[in-house]
């Protein structure tokens, strides 16, 4: 019996429930898990003010999308096949383009936590078609909350799409242009698009680990994974890369980062005064100042390695050359403990 787990994947409008649907009589034992939308009581609101309810939109789904997957999955499984018109990791592809700052980074923390817990997919069919196409598509199933979408956003969740299944590396992809097939209608186009699934699922063996998302890239701890994630971030929400302007963020970090340390050492300060050792007094200033501390030194690498991007520096290249001179440099006494 097969047990596979195919996620069809594609942009808003492209036709992903339908196939899905359609799919079913085609592979034998097949169950299909379609994705719940309606129920989000933040969706009409988001698509007209993406940046006020951005947050709620996002954690509504991540949770609903989880719950849906986490009991359904491994059931489905057990009895044979599963086709799913979402994958439980594109939630995050929308969360790079929807939130940020602090937002994203919580986010983040939940969705990495949650997502060990559900089974990831054999082979994910992404859907691809031309923007006119899409939009087309959009205005003819006439979803009310649908009518005032922003095309630009649908350009850039496009792109989005591009960029992470470019890093998926450990999944099959299957990329299926359906901008001429009507599966719907044509029965001929359908067998199409089963034969080619079915092709892939025959050169498929075991489940395959997760795909090294740009998400999962910040936990593989090399510099060119970082510039790796940051070019698809920057990508993603379309950040302005000139130089002198990431200049300016810079140093506005660097000052975040010594307003922390002044505030450690007037701490400390404070506690020696009450009567601490100066060692104590250090850490217990340290402690309290830490998470912020931590914080804002990320921020201040974030903008280092977003410099080195829009500079075409292999910044890991750069740093490897530049701690082998200063293995060899002899460095002024004022740098260094006293004997």
């Amino acid at each position: 019996m097969n047990h596979k787990f195919v996620a069809i994947e594609g942009v808003i409008g492209v036709g992903k429930t339908t196939l899905t649907r359609l799919l079913q009589n085609k592979f034998d034992n097949a169950t299909v898990l379609l994705e719940v939308f309606e129920e989000n009581p933040f969706l009409a609101g988001f698509y007209k003010d993406r940046d006020s309810l951005a947050f709620q939109t996002q954690l509504f789904f991540l949770l609903s999308r989880y719950h849906q997957q986490h009991e359904a999955v491994p059931k489905a499984l057990r009895r044979g096949m599963l086709i799913s018109d979402y994958t439980f990791a594109k939630d995050e592809l929308f969360a790079w383009l929807n939130l940020k700052d602090d937002e994203l980074a919580m986010y983040g923390r939940v969705h990495a936590a949650l997502g060990e817990k559900i089974p990831k997919p054999d082979l994910i069919v992404y859907l691809q078609a031309d923007h006119d196409v899409i939009m087309r598509r959009i205005a003819l199933r006439d979803r009310p909350y649908e009518r005032d979408m922003d095309p630009d956003y649908i350009r850039r969740l496009a792109s989005a799409y591009e960029a992470w299944l470019s890093n998926v590396q450990d999944t099959a992809v299957l990329t299926i242009n359906v901008n001429s097939l009507d599966y719907l209608s044509e029965d001929a186009d359908l067998n199409h698009v089963a034969n080619l699934i079915h092709q892939a699922l025959d050169t498929q063996g075991p489940s395959s680990p997760p795909p090294d998302t740009p998400l999962t890239l910040l936990q593989n701890g090399r510099l060119p994974d970082f510039q790796s994630f940051h070019r698809q971030l920057d990508t993603a929400k379309n950040f302005d890369p000139d130089l002198f302007f990431n200049y300016i963020l810079l140093t506005e970090e660097v000052g975040e980062v010594a307003s922390r340390l002044i505030k450690i050492w007037g701490q400390t300060k404070r506690l020696i005064g009450d009567g601490r050792s100066p060692a104590e007094a250090h850490q217990l200033a340290l402690d309290k100042y830490r998470p912020k501390l931590r914080g804002e030194l990320a921020d201040l690498l974030a903008y280092v390695i977003k410099l080195a991007n829009y500079a075409e520096i292999d910044l890991e290249k750069a740093y490897l050359e530049k701690m082998q001179l200063n293995i060899g440099r002899t460095w002024p006494k004022t740098r260094t403990l006293p004997d």
